[in-house]
């Protein structure tokens, strides 16, 4: 009886600690700050059409090139590896993955081209309970 009440205080914490880190942290929020954080959403969940130039900053005659170009739903990240992984989804649903090498005379610019509707005060917060306390429910009578 004694390790089942302890289960249920463990849960009960980490909820209220949960609750509590989740509202300083929407407290301390500007709006522009929830918002660039829902069109990121939005974007990284390929509702956004987006381009991405990539440009040689320093060509040889000195004007600037671009050397890749790419339009569609796609979401990007910066890796460790100075590579900009770009993965994005086709009408088709199939996926795909490209990467950019960054270096100090590659760079780019991404354009969102549709305007994205986001609620300023909406977000989303997915846990997965097994993560973080296993625990196992019972009942009884």
């Amino acid at each position: 009886m004694r390790d089942k009440s302890i289960k249920k205080f463990i849960i009960i914490l980490v909820v209220i600690v949960m609750a509590i880190v989740l509202a300083s942290t929407l407290a301390g929020c500007r709006q522009s700050d929830r918002v660039s954080y829902n069109l990121s959403k939005e974007a990284d969940s390929f509702n956004v059409v987006r381009r991405l130039t990539v440009i040689n900053t320093r060509a040889e005659d000195g004007n600037q090139a671009i050397l890749f170009q790419m339009t569609g739903n796609f979401s990007l990240k910066n890796s460790e590896e100075n590579e900009l992984e770009v993965i994005g989804e086709n009408d088709d649903g199939e996926y795909y993955k490209h990467f950019v090498y960054i270096s100090r005379d590659i760079s780019y610019i991404v354009e969102d081209l549709d305007s994205t509707s986001v609620n300023k005060h909406k977000f989303e917060i997915n846990y997965n309970p097994e993560m973080i306390v296993p625990v196992e429910v019972t009942t009884i009578d």
